[in-house]
């Protein structure tokens, strides 16, 4: 007989194994069914909402796909009520101390003496009055002030029917110190409502409710950190891990922490993933995935764009999980309905146009060979130079004149020649034209940009400072044999460089496309921007190039007189993001006329400078890069985007609900700009913005720009605000400036 049983468990196991794979090979998805993985909203739209409320179950109905599933952390009230709360302490998550200052109590839970409020103290009469609030300090609050009443189970399935919901049951022991049980409860609720999901990090709760509730239900075992006791096996959730077949007697899939599945290093990078979501799928489990927030840290490998990681869990090519819980169901809708299972060779160059930004500066020090080499390889239409110019003479790519900016100057032998340049910028710099080339390649190292590292967010450390610099000639070699629809040049401080320096930035600029070839060929398009109408002016005059003016201030729209002023000289202008959606305090207000106005006028616009770090997107956005490339294609109807991660926006034109007209999914249509901001109660609605300037003909025109001193090697002007660092340069040398300049 005991041969028998195994040798029928092994039959089992090898049948079950058999349609796991007919069931994979007939579908896109990796799955255990073969069916596209759930989503499954944690308290709604947590990430934006009060977890639990009715805003936020609200919304993931309306803004995600329409077979999300709704989850919610059950907890039972003094009087058996079954209520949504993100934790059994209500003291982050509701503003209970307001009303009931003195119900702090403390109660063991799992063992563990624990201190403030619990539902247990308390009826559903006496919550009624409670209201939700956000229990994680770093999103925003002001949706606080709304009243948002505490949901039972019941409230969840009857107001929002959703086409799937999940109740977490945790803390079974705790409830019993107060004669409350649990699995009565669940036993019950499941009778007057369908529940699809139930999940519980205790083996012996799913135990004692296995068989006696409906077979649609899917019990579901929740582990928790590997190091944690399971309070019912006194096992580690670790142990259990190596033990699925245990888990297969009393429960149907797992959820795991998502680092279960991919394991990050202690500096935040990928791991190889594990073996998880074959083992369970093996033992005939399925297997979901959790602590997904697009606004908490994700590793470097996804550069801060919460749909690649989504993607990286679902559509990898070795493995899918069966579910993602997440904070913000908005992005594996995104992942799940239009982006996963692309055609990635797809790389036609249409709109809109993909511009980078210094490279694909996001994941390496900008204007570097591997910036400009990953811009490339991750399918940029357009790869851009910002033109600097050397002591002597030498054209190069660099994102700032001011090398404190994009290099590691500071820790150099060159960090004595720091000055303030108040013709360039009013801040302390070692400038381009302070050095030659020899003493940029020999003595410097490029360093990544960090535009947000007052938030702790960092561009892929392992590579802060890793590349080349590149000479204009080198990038335009480079550039030439790629698949690039062109490349794009941007001029700057071209007046200073000509009256002080001698230098004529334009000149240089032509001449290296000459000596390249570029103004022979057709295959690639030359794009020169300037936020100075008179560079622009001097190459229509001297060249055939398409010209780019540069808004570098926010407007809400243009005058006539400007627009034709434009026209005169360029082909399309590049605006900030925030002329387009003007924000307040992080919500944006509404949406300008700029874009339609340069449009009409027959100009092509640009929106820069796209990251995909999530503070630097309106909460409108929903913290996801994706969101807000919609938002700004769809919506805005803008022409092209300059972005630090090309790989963003060039999946964005590859994604398979493109076209689809009044059939787009709601998770892929733009955002009406001001709607979040409505929803704010009015005691917490910021103050009215003030309105923001037009752009005038007066902004536009410029005096055309002064012959160069001379086109030799330049000579560094001193500083004009006549001050340098106190870094001991020797008083020799300094003079001896000074005399070269007064010679001149």
């Amino acid at each position: 007989m005991g041969s028998g049983r195994v040798c029928y468990v092994v039959a089992s196991v090898v049948l079950l194994w058999l349609g796991v794979a007919t069931a994979q090979g007939d579908s896109p998805w990796k799955t255990l069914s073969g069916n596209a993985p759930a989503i499954i909203a944690k308290g709604g739209f947590s990430g934006l909402f009060p977890d639990s409320s009715e805003f936020a179950y609200q919304f993931a109905m309306i803004a995600s796909s329409p077979d999300t599933v709704l989850y919610c952390d059950v907890r039972l009230t003094k009087d058996g009520l079954g209520v949504c709360l993100p934790d059994i302490k209500m003291d982050n998550c509701t503003n209970i101390p307001d009303f009931y200052p003195k119900g702090k109590k403390s109660y063991l839970v799992n063992g563990v003496s624990t201190t403030g409020w619990f539902s247990v103290d308390y009826n559903g009469t006496e919550l009624s009055q409670v209201s939700l609030k956000q229990a994680i300090f770093s999103r925003t609050p002001r949706f606080d002030p709304s009243f948002f009443p505490l949901l039972a189970v019941e409230d969840v399935a009857s107001k929002f029917k959703p086409p799937g919901m999940w109740l977490n049951i945790q803390h079974d022991d705790f409830y019993s110190q107060f004669n409350m049980s649990m699995r009565k409860y669940i036993l019950s609720v499941s009778r007057r409502v369908i529940v699809d999901y139930i999940s519980s990090p205790e083996a012996s709760f799913l135990t004692s409710i296995s068989g006696r509730i409906s077979n649609n239900t899917k019990l579901v075992f929740r582990f928790l950190d590997e190091a944690t006791l399971e309070p019912s096996t006194k096992d580690t959730y670790g142990s259990m891990l190596k033990n699925l077949t245990f888990i297969k007697t009393f429960a149907s899939g797992i959820l795991v922490p998502k680092k279960y599945v991919w394991p990050v290093s202690p500096d935040n990078y990928l791991q190889m993933y594990t073996s998880i979501v074959d083992d369970a799928h093996k033992v005939g489990l399925e297997i979901y995935a959790a602590d997904f927030a697009n606004d908490f840290a994700l590793s470097y490998n996804h550069s801060y764009d919460p749909l690649a990681e989504s993607l990286s869990f679902i559509d990898n090519g070795a493995f899918s999980v069966d579910g993602i819980l997440t904070d913000f169901p908005v992005t594996p809708s995104e992942a799940i309905g239009c982006f996963a299972n692309l055609n990635k060779s797809n790389t036609a160059h249409g709109k809109p146009l993909i511009i980078s930004h210094n490279g694909a500066s996001g994941d390496y020090p900008g204007c570097t060979d591997l910036a400009y080499q990953k811009a490339v390889d991750d399918g940029a239409d357009v790869i851009d130079c910002p033109v600097q110019v050397t002591k002597d003479g030498i054209p190069v790519c660099m994102g700032s004149i001011n090398l404190m900016d994009g290099t590691t100057v500071a820790k150099s032998p060159f960090a004595s020649q720091t000055a303030v340049m108040k013709d360039i910028e009013s801040v302390l710099g070692v400038f381009t034209f302070n050095l030659t080339w020899d003493d940029i390649v020999k003595n410097l190292k490029p360093k990544i940009s960090t535009p947000l590292s007052t938030f702790s967010l960092d561009r892929n450390p392992r590579y802060r400072n890793a590349g080349n610099f590149m000479r204009l000639s080198d990038f335009l070699d480079f550039s030439k044999d790629k698949d690039l629809s062109g490349i794009m040049i941007s001029i700057e401080h071209a007046a200073f460089l000509a009256a002080e320096l001698g230098f004529d930035m334009v000149d240089a600029v032509i001449k290296a496309l000459d000596d390249s070839g570029y103004n022979k060929q057709t295959a690639q398009k030359v794009m020169i921007q300037s936020t100075n109408s008179s560079v622009l002016v001097k190459f229509k005059q001297q060249t055939k190039y398409d010209l780019v003016y540069m808004i570098n201030e926010d407007v809400s729209d243009a005058a006539p007189s400007s627009l034709a002023g434009i026209k005169k000289f360029a082909d399309a202008v590049s605006v900030e993001t925030s002329s387009v959606f003007p924000e307040n305090r992080h919500f944006t207000s509404h949406q300008t006329d700029l874009v339609e106005s340069l449009q009409t006028a027959g100009l092509s616009v640009y929106a820069y400078n796209l990251m995909n770090e999530f503070v630097s997107q309106p909460y409108d956005f929903f913290s996801d890069a994706t969101a807000q490339i919609i938002a700004y294609v769809q919506g805005a109807g803008v022409d092209g985007l300059i972005t630090d991660f090309p790989a963003t926006a060039r999946r964005y034109k590859s994604n398979t609900c493109m076209n689809m007209g009044n059939k787009t999914p709601s998770f892929m249509a733009p955002p009406r700009p001001g709607d979040l901001l409505q929803l704010i109660s009015k005691p917490a609605q910021p103050p009215a913005l003030a309105p923001m300037p037009l752009l005038l003909d007066s902004d536009v025109s410029e005096p055309p720009l002064p012959p160069a001193r001379s086109n030799t090697a330049t000579t560094a002007p001193a500083p004009s605000s006549a001050r340098r660092t106190q870094t001991g340069i020797p008083f020799l040398v300094t003079l001896a400036m000074l005399c070269a300049w007064a010679a001149i």
